[in-house]
């Protein structure tokens, strides 16, 4: 996907600020964020949704999970509280059409 924002960020054809990276994904911190700790976790792998989402890609879902309980850690917001979410299709709020699960922490969090 050429011009999809994430799979350019995820190759390194344009800038962001890494919070970590390995072979299957790229976290980025959000560059409006929400809270204090705001970082977006993208697959390396095109996906454009949670509904795109296949069996084979069950452990990449997993993985994204154990990267997030990483960053919550590494940026201090684990033991008080972080929220994950995946933001799936406009109406709830996804804008760039590549899976991406937010780490969102660092103040307290009201919903919705």
């Amino acid at each position: 996907m050429e011009s999809c924002l994430f799979c350019r960020i995820t190759k390194k054809e344009l800038p962001s600020k890494v919070a970590y990276e390995d072979d299957q994904v790229v976290a980025f911190h959000d560059i409006n964020p929400q809270a204090p700790v705001h970082v977006l976790i993208c697959p390396r792998k095109h996906i454009a949704t949670l509904n795109d989402v296949t069996t084979e890609d069950e452990r990449l879902l997993a993985h994204m999970f154990a990267t997030a309980r990483k960053i919550a850690q590494d940026l201090g917001v684990a033991q008080k509280g972080y929220r994950t979410v995946f933001n799936v299709n406009a109406e709830a709020g996804q804008t760039v059409f590549h899976l991406h699960l937010h780490v969102i922490g660092g103040r307290r969090l009201s919903w919705p």
